[in-house]
């Protein structure tokens, strides 16, 4: 993965709009995964859903926690990718309190298809999500890579949450700006 470009597609978003009258003031916004990642250093993180456990009580909340340390290392954006709609990520986020990370959604599941960790989790009734990772993006070409151990399509699902931690991907920036100094 490491030196690969990142996927370009179409993200369907929403975005608040004032003008759009109404209770609920948003307008369907495309955002296009080249654009939003270009001229960035970016730290990514994705999981398989919204309002899944692991995802709701540990990993969503860590980076969000974790927020401030990323950008004090030169980090442009926190992004959390995940297959489920704009609208769950929205809610998702508001139940969540998120006020730093930014969920992207990739609905169609494009994104996490193209970058090879789409996944079935049929045995749970969620169907095609993603597989849980993280990485750093630097102009859109990936620099570090964390991977969770056991990707798989049987149904096999311990879930596990040791390598993609906000914790791993500030420790390699770390130690790579460390390397970067001493060259």
């Amino acid at each position: 993965m490491i030196g690969r470009n990142i996927p370009q597609v179409t993200l369907k978003t929403r975005v608040r709009d004032e003008s759009v009258d109404g209770e609920n003031p948003f307008r369907w916004q495309d955002v296009d995964t080249k654009e939003l990642f270009a001229g960035k250093r970016i730290a990514v993180f994705s999981l398989p859903g919204a309002f899944t456990p692991t995802c709701s009580n540990e990993q969503c909340p860590a980076f969000e926690g974790f927020y401030d340390q990323f950008m004090v290392r030169g980090i442009d954006e926190v992004y959390c990718i995940s297959v489920n709609d704009a609208f769950v990520m929205y809610q998702w986020g508001k139940s969540l309190g998120l006020e730093k990370v930014k969920l992207l959604p990739d609905g169609s599941g494009d994104f996490t298809r193209r970058m090879g960790m789409l996944i079935k989790k049929d045995n749970l009734g969620f169907g095609k999500r993603s597989w849980r990772y993280s990485m750093i993006v630097d102009d859109g070409v990936i620099s570090a890579w964390f991977e969770e151990p056991g990707i798989n399509d049987e149904g096999v699902d311990n879930d596990p949450y040791v390598e993609s931690t906000p914790e791993n991907l500030l420790n390699w920036i770390d130690l790579n700006d460390a390397a970067s100094k001493a060259a």
